[in-house]
Protein backbone atom coordinates (compact mmCIF):
# COMPACT_ATOMS: atom_id res chain seq x y z
CA UNK A 1 0.00 0.00 0.00
CA UNK A 2 1.26 3.13 -0.69
CA UNK A 3 -0.30 6.75 -0.28
CA UNK A 4 -3.48 7.39 2.05
CA UNK A 5 -5.39 4.80 2.47
CA UNK A 6 -9.13 3.97 2.41
CA UNK A 7 -10.17 2.38 5.75
CA UNK A 8 -13.29 1.04 6.37
CA UNK A 9 -14.82 0.72 10.04
CA UNK A 10 -17.23 -1.99 10.72
CA UNK A 11 -19.11 -1.27 14.12
CA UNK A 12 -18.50 2.37 14.14
CA UNK A 13 -21.36 3.37 16.50
CA UNK A 14 -20.25 1.47 19.51
CA UNK A 15 -18.05 2.63 22.22
CA UNK A 16 -14.49 1.06 19.77
CA UNK A 17 -15.95 2.03 16.68
CA UNK A 18 -16.61 5.67 17.34
CA UNK A 19 -12.85 6.07 18.92
CA UNK A 20 -11.74 4.79 15.82
CA UNK A 21 -13.34 6.74 13.96
CA UNK A 22 -12.84 10.04 15.83
CA UNK A 23 -9.18 9.02 16.08
CA UNK A 24 -8.70 8.23 11.81
CA UNK A 25 -10.86 11.21 10.87
CA UNK A 26 -7.75 12.94 12.03
CA UNK A 27 -5.03 10.93 10.36
CA UNK A 28 -2.58 12.20 7.75
CA UNK A 29 -2.53 8.13 7.22
CA UNK A 30 -5.64 8.12 5.88
CA UNK A 31 -7.67 9.25 2.72
CA UNK A 32 -11.16 8.01 3.03
CA UNK A 33 -12.87 6.99 5.72
CA UNK A 34 -16.28 4.62 5.38
CA UNK A 35 -18.27 4.21 8.28
CA UNK A 36 -20.43 1.40 8.92
CA UNK A 37 -23.10 0.23 11.73
CA UNK A 38 -25.82 -1.81 11.82
CA UNK A 39 -28.02 0.98 10.78
CA UNK A 40 -26.61 0.28 6.89
CA UNK A 41 -25.36 -3.20 6.69
CA UNK A 42 -26.79 -6.39 8.81
CA UNK A 43 -23.65 -7.85 9.42
CA UNK A 44 -25.52 -11.22 10.43
CA UNK A 45 -26.07 -11.79 6.23
CA UNK A 46 -23.91 -12.58 3.90
CA UNK A 47 -25.66 -10.90 1.17
CA UNK A 48 -25.79 -7.37 2.91
CA UNK A 49 -22.21 -7.94 3.87
CA UNK A 50 -20.62 -9.26 0.54
CA UNK A 51 -22.21 -5.78 -0.82
CA UNK A 52 -20.28 -3.55 1.92
CA UNK A 53 -17.09 -4.96 1.08
CA UNK A 54 -17.63 -5.03 -2.71
CA UNK A 55 -19.02 -1.61 -2.81
CA UNK A 56 -16.19 0.32 -0.37
CA UNK A 57 -12.97 -2.39 -1.51
CA UNK A 58 -10.68 -0.62 1.43
CA UNK A 59 -7.52 -0.72 1.14
CA UNK A 60 -8.17 -1.61 5.46
CA UNK A 61 -11.20 -2.83 7.08
CA UNK A 62 -11.40 -2.64 10.61
CA UNK A 63 -13.45 -5.07 12.59
CA UNK A 64 -15.05 -3.69 15.63
CA UNK A 65 -18.22 -5.02 15.74
CA UNK A 66 -18.95 -7.40 17.84
CA UNK A 67 -21.66 -8.68 20.58
CA UNK A 68 -20.15 -7.66 24.04
CA UNK A 69 -21.64 -7.41 27.89
CA UNK A 70 -19.97 -8.04 31.15
CA UNK A 71 -19.70 -11.14 33.68
CA UNK A 72 -23.47 -11.45 33.74
CA UNK A 73 -24.28 -10.71 30.26
CA UNK A 74 -21.59 -13.17 29.14
CA UNK A 75 -22.90 -15.58 31.53
CA UNK A 76 -26.01 -15.61 30.94
CA UNK A 77 -26.63 -15.05 27.13
CA UNK A 78 -24.00 -17.78 26.16
CA UNK A 79 -25.74 -18.75 22.96
CA UNK A 80 -26.28 -15.12 21.87
CA UNK A 81 -22.68 -13.93 22.44
CA UNK A 82 -21.14 -17.22 20.42
CA UNK A 83 -23.54 -17.45 17.63
CA UNK A 84 -23.67 -13.53 16.97
CA UNK A 85 -19.71 -13.26 17.26
CA UNK A 86 -19.03 -15.70 15.12
CA UNK A 87 -22.21 -14.45 12.31
CA UNK A 88 -20.55 -11.40 12.15
CA UNK A 89 -16.85 -12.74 11.90
CA UNK A 90 -17.22 -15.47 9.37
CA UNK A 91 -19.79 -12.78 7.46
CA UNK A 92 -16.89 -10.35 6.86
CA UNK A 93 -13.94 -12.67 6.47
CA UNK A 94 -15.67 -14.64 4.14
CA UNK A 95 -16.52 -11.56 2.18
CA UNK A 96 -12.85 -10.55 1.79
CA UNK A 97 -11.88 -13.75 0.59
CA UNK A 98 -11.77 -12.55 -3.33
CA UNK A 99 -9.99 -9.31 -2.21
CA UNK A 100 -6.46 -10.34 -0.84
CA UNK A 101 -5.37 -6.88 -1.18
CA UNK A 102 -7.61 -5.36 1.86
CA UNK A 103 -5.94 -5.33 5.42
CA UNK A 104 -7.67 -6.71 7.82
CA UNK A 105 -7.43 -5.23 11.71
CA UNK A 106 -9.97 -7.54 13.64
CA UNK A 107 -10.41 -6.46 16.84
CA UNK A 108 -10.72 -9.71 19.92
CA UNK A 109 -10.28 -9.20 23.69
CA UNK A 110 -8.16 -10.42 26.34
CA UNK A 111 -10.63 -13.12 27.53
CA UNK A 112 -8.91 -15.16 24.37
CA UNK A 113 -6.56 -16.72 26.38
CA UNK A 114 -6.54 -19.45 28.92
CA UNK A 115 -7.66 -19.13 32.30
CA UNK A 116 -4.53 -20.25 33.83
CA UNK A 117 -2.13 -18.52 31.69
CA UNK A 118 0.99 -17.39 33.50
CA UNK A 119 0.69 -13.02 34.07
CA UNK A 120 1.89 -11.10 32.30
CA UNK A 121 0.39 -13.39 29.36
CA UNK A 122 2.00 -13.38 26.37
CA UNK A 123 0.50 -14.14 22.43
CA UNK A 124 2.27 -17.35 22.47
CA UNK A 125 -0.31 -18.20 24.89
CA UNK A 126 -3.09 -18.48 22.09
CA UNK A 127 -5.50 -21.67 22.89
CA UNK A 128 -2.62 -23.42 25.20
CA UNK A 129 -5.29 -23.72 27.43
CA UNK A 130 -8.56 -24.52 29.02
CA UNK A 131 -10.74 -20.99 28.99
CA UNK A 132 -12.45 -19.09 31.76
CA UNK A 133 -15.96 -20.08 31.59
CA UNK A 134 -18.20 -17.19 32.49
CA UNK A 135 -16.89 -15.62 29.09
CA UNK A 136 -15.96 -18.93 26.93
CA UNK A 137 -18.60 -19.00 24.63
CA UNK A 138 -17.51 -15.23 23.47
CA UNK A 139 -13.89 -16.11 23.52
CA UNK A 140 -14.71 -19.04 21.11
CA UNK A 141 -16.13 -16.81 18.80
CA UNK A 142 -13.23 -14.70 18.76
CA UNK A 143 -10.39 -17.62 18.81
CA UNK A 144 -12.37 -18.53 15.64
CA UNK A 145 -11.53 -15.39 13.90
CA UNK A 146 -8.40 -15.98 14.44
CA UNK A 147 -7.84 -18.71 12.55
CA UNK A 148 -9.87 -17.95 9.91
CA UNK A 149 -7.96 -15.15 9.55
CA UNK A 150 -5.17 -17.20 9.54
CA UNK A 151 -6.55 -19.62 7.19
CA UNK A 152 -7.04 -16.87 4.69
CA UNK A 153 -3.76 -15.38 5.06
CA UNK A 154 -2.54 -18.75 4.49
CA UNK A 155 -4.57 -19.94 1.47
CA UNK A 156 -5.02 -16.92 -0.10
CA UNK A 157 -2.50 -14.08 0.89
CA UNK A 158 -4.56 -11.72 2.91
CA UNK A 159 -2.81 -9.54 5.53
CA UNK A 160 -4.34 -10.01 8.91
CA UNK A 161 -3.48 -8.62 12.06
CA UNK A 162 -5.84 -9.60 15.22
CA UNK A 163 -5.05 -7.02 18.21
CA UNK A 164 -6.19 -8.65 21.87
CA UNK A 165 -6.88 -5.57 23.85
CA UNK A 166 -7.35 -5.69 27.35
CA UNK A 167 -10.57 -4.24 29.51
CA UNK A 168 -11.55 -1.12 28.11
CA UNK A 169 -13.20 2.03 29.35
CA UNK A 170 -14.37 5.16 27.98
CA UNK A 171 -16.51 7.55 25.70
CA UNK A 172 -19.78 5.41 24.39
CA UNK A 173 -19.53 2.31 26.29
CA UNK A 174 -22.33 0.43 27.63
CA UNK A 175 -23.92 2.18 30.80
CA UNK A 176 -25.75 -0.33 32.44
CA UNK A 177 -26.59 -1.99 36.23
CA UNK A 178 -26.31 -5.49 35.23
CA UNK A 179 -24.85 -5.87 31.64
CA UNK A 180 -21.87 -3.23 31.50
CA UNK A 181 -18.24 -4.33 31.96
CA UNK A 182 -17.01 -3.28 35.48
CA UNK A 183 -15.87 0.37 35.06
CA UNK A 184 -19.49 1.52 33.18
CA UNK A 185 -21.32 -0.31 35.38
CA UNK A 186 -19.72 1.12 38.87
CA UNK A 187 -20.01 4.60 37.41
CA UNK A 188 -23.67 3.69 36.21
CA UNK A 189 -24.69 2.48 39.36
CA UNK A 190 -22.42 4.93 42.11
CA UNK A 191 -23.48 7.81 40.36
CA UNK A 192 -27.08 6.89 40.75
CA UNK A 193 -26.33 5.86 44.90
CA UNK A 194 -24.78 9.09 44.77
CA UNK A 195 -27.67 11.06 43.61
CA UNK A 196 -30.25 8.41 46.21
CA UNK A 197 -27.71 9.42 49.30
CA UNK A 198 -27.76 5.71 49.47
CA UNK A 199 -25.32 4.84 52.77
CA UNK A 200 -23.81 1.76 51.21
CA UNK A 201 -23.05 0.67 47.78
CA UNK A 202 -22.56 -3.53 46.75
CA UNK A 203 -20.09 -4.61 44.58
CA UNK A 204 -20.01 -8.06 43.07
CA UNK A 205 -17.26 -11.10 44.52
CA UNK A 206 -14.28 -10.10 46.93
CA UNK A 207 -12.57 -6.65 45.35
CA UNK A 208 -9.33 -9.19 45.18
CA UNK A 209 -9.17 -10.06 41.08
CA UNK A 210 -6.72 -7.99 39.51
CA UNK A 211 -7.46 -6.75 36.06
CA UNK A 212 -5.88 -4.14 33.84
CA UNK A 213 -7.73 -0.91 32.04
CA UNK A 214 -7.06 0.75 28.71
CA UNK A 215 -8.66 4.24 27.92
CA UNK A 216 -10.51 3.14 24.65
CA UNK A 217 -8.74 5.99 22.92
CA UNK A 218 -5.09 4.12 23.01
CA UNK A 219 -6.63 1.21 21.19
CA UNK A 220 -7.65 3.63 18.27
CA UNK A 221 -3.72 5.08 18.71
CA UNK A 222 -2.48 1.55 18.20
CA UNK A 223 -4.87 0.88 15.36
CA UNK A 224 -3.93 4.21 13.63
CA UNK A 225 -0.08 3.35 14.43
CA UNK A 226 -0.05 -0.24 13.17
CA UNK A 227 -2.18 0.98 9.29
CA UNK A 228 1.30 1.36 7.31
CA UNK A 229 3.73 -1.13 9.31
CA UNK A 230 4.89 -3.94 7.81
CA UNK A 231 4.80 -6.89 10.80
CA UNK A 232 4.85 -10.38 10.39
CA UNK A 233 3.17 -11.15 13.57
CA UNK A 234 -0.19 -11.51 13.69
CA UNK A 235 -1.55 -11.54 16.95
CA UNK A 236 -0.66 -8.13 19.05
CA UNK A 237 -1.37 -7.33 23.44
CA UNK A 238 -2.94 -4.12 23.36
CA UNK A 239 -2.72 -2.88 27.58
CA UNK A 240 -1.39 -0.76 29.45
CA UNK A 241 1.06 -2.74 31.90
CA UNK A 242 -0.73 -1.96 34.73
CA UNK A 243 -2.84 -3.77 37.08
CA UNK A 244 -5.34 -2.83 39.72
CA UNK A 245 -7.50 -4.77 42.30
CA UNK A 246 -11.19 -4.17 42.28
CA UNK A 247 -10.91 -3.26 45.69
CA UNK A 248 -8.69 -0.30 44.72
CA UNK A 249 -10.44 0.35 41.15
CA UNK A 250 -13.78 0.76 43.25
CA UNK A 251 -11.60 3.28 45.58
CA UNK A 252 -10.83 5.35 42.38
CA UNK A 253 -14.42 5.37 41.37
CA UNK A 254 -15.84 6.57 44.33
CA UNK A 255 -13.43 9.47 44.26
CA UNK A 256 -14.28 10.88 40.56
CA UNK A 257 -17.92 10.59 41.61
CA UNK A 258 -17.65 12.01 45.07
CA UNK A 259 -19.73 9.07 46.57
CA UNK A 260 -19.65 9.26 50.31
CA UNK A 261 -21.17 6.00 51.11
CA UNK A 262 -19.29 2.88 52.41
CA UNK A 263 -18.29 0.25 49.42
CA UNK A 264 -19.51 -3.33 50.21
CA UNK A 265 -18.16 -6.39 48.77
CA UNK A 266 -20.84 -9.78 48.17
CA UNK A 267 -18.79 -12.92 48.49
CA UNK A 268 -21.68 -14.90 47.21
CA UNK A 269 -21.13 -13.60 43.57
CA UNK A 270 -18.12 -14.95 40.76
CA UNK A 271 -15.01 -13.33 40.84
CA UNK A 272 -14.00 -14.57 37.24
CA UNK A 273 -10.52 -14.83 36.43
CA UNK A 274 -7.68 -13.82 39.44
CA UNK A 275 -5.78 -12.35 37.87
CA UNK A 276 -5.29 -10.90 34.03
CA UNK A 277 -2.55 -9.05 32.95
CA UNK A 278 -1.28 -8.88 29.29
CA UNK A 279 2.48 -8.66 28.21
CA UNK A 280 2.35 -5.85 25.34
CA UNK A 281 6.20 -6.24 24.35
CA UNK A 282 5.63 -6.95 20.90
CA UNK A 283 3.76 -3.84 20.15
CA UNK A 284 5.85 -2.15 22.42
CA UNK A 285 8.37 -3.26 20.84
CA UNK A 286 7.41 -1.52 17.68
CA UNK A 287 7.36 1.77 18.84
CA UNK A 288 3.70 2.21 20.55
CA UNK A 289 2.97 2.54 24.13
CA UNK A 290 0.22 3.39 26.69
CA UNK A 291 0.07 7.49 27.73
CA UNK A 292 -2.93 7.73 29.81
CA UNK A 293 -3.05 6.91 33.04
CA UNK A 294 -6.51 5.44 34.75
CA UNK A 295 -6.73 8.43 37.17
CA UNK A 296 -6.83 10.38 33.93
CA UNK A 297 -9.12 8.05 32.18
CA UNK A 298 -11.59 7.65 34.25
CA UNK A 299 -11.50 11.23 34.89
CA UNK A 300 -12.28 11.83 31.23
CA UNK A 301 -14.88 9.07 31.24
CA UNK A 302 -17.27 10.29 33.80
CA UNK A 303 -16.80 13.58 32.66
CA UNK A 304 -18.47 12.63 29.26
CA UNK A 305 -20.74 10.20 31.19
CA UNK A 306 -21.86 13.26 32.83
CA UNK A 307 -22.45 15.21 29.46
CA UNK A 308 -24.16 12.60 28.33
CA UNK A 309 -26.56 11.36 30.94
CA UNK A 310 -29.61 12.62 29.50
CA UNK A 311 -29.02 9.83 26.37
CA UNK A 312 -27.72 7.02 28.50
CA UNK A 313 -29.94 6.64 31.78
CA UNK A 314 -32.45 4.24 31.71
Amino acid sequence: MSGKLDVLVVGSKGMVGSSIVRKLADSQKVGNLFNSSRKDTNLFLLDETRHLIESKKPDVLIIAAAKVGGILANNTNRTEFILENLKINMNLLESCIEYPNIKIINLGSSCIYPLEADNPIKEIEFMNGKLEPTNSPYAMAKLTSIEIGRALSSQFGHKVINLMPTNLYGPNDFYHETEGHVIPSLIYKMHKAKENNEPTFSIWGSGNPKREFLYVDELSDSIEFLLDQNTDQDLFNIGSGQEISIKTLAGKIKEVIGYRGELLFDISMPDGNPRKLLDSSLINNLGWKSKVDLDDGLYKTYQWFINNIDEIRF
